[in-house]
């Protein structure tokens, strides 16, 4: 299948699957008579295995080194476990800076009076 077509079945653009191939997370394909790239399954289901890594917030460096890992599978999972766990954390922290800032926001927008923008609270806490 042509480019195009592996960008609207994996919901990405022809540019990032060029960006992929350049860092070599894909493997340009075999190319056509007429100079276009022949994409195939084992290309889709890579590509796929990517963007939802990616959906998943990981790193493009975790990214490259699950695949790394993908490529043989008779090895034991624990770095896979390691990778993901270490990622985890990482979102459990973001989650709870994520509750702090809603917390402030929130007294924020209580404390707003409605009043003239010079009186505002909420310019007041982002003024410092």
């Amino acid at each position: 299948m042509k480019i195009g077509a592996l960008a609207r079945k994996t919901g990405t653009t022809a540019e990032t699957i060029r960006y992929y191939e350049r860092t070599g997370l894909l493997e340009e394909p075999p190319r056509t008579a007429g100079n276009y790239r022949d994409y195939g399954p084992t290309e889709l289901a890579r590509l796929r295995f990517i963007r939802r890594a990616r959906d998943l917030g990981f790193t493009m460096a975790e990214v490259r080194q699950l695949l790394s890992l993908s490529d043989d599978p008779s090895q034991s999972c624990e770095a896979v476990d390691s990778i993901a766990s270490l990622h985890l954390r990482e979102v459990d922290r973001k989650l709870g800076d994520l509750r702090k800032l809603r917390t402030e926001l929130r007294h924020m927008v209580d404390d707003c009076q409605h009043g003239a923008v010079g009186e505002c609270r909420i310019i007041e806490v982002l003024s410092g």
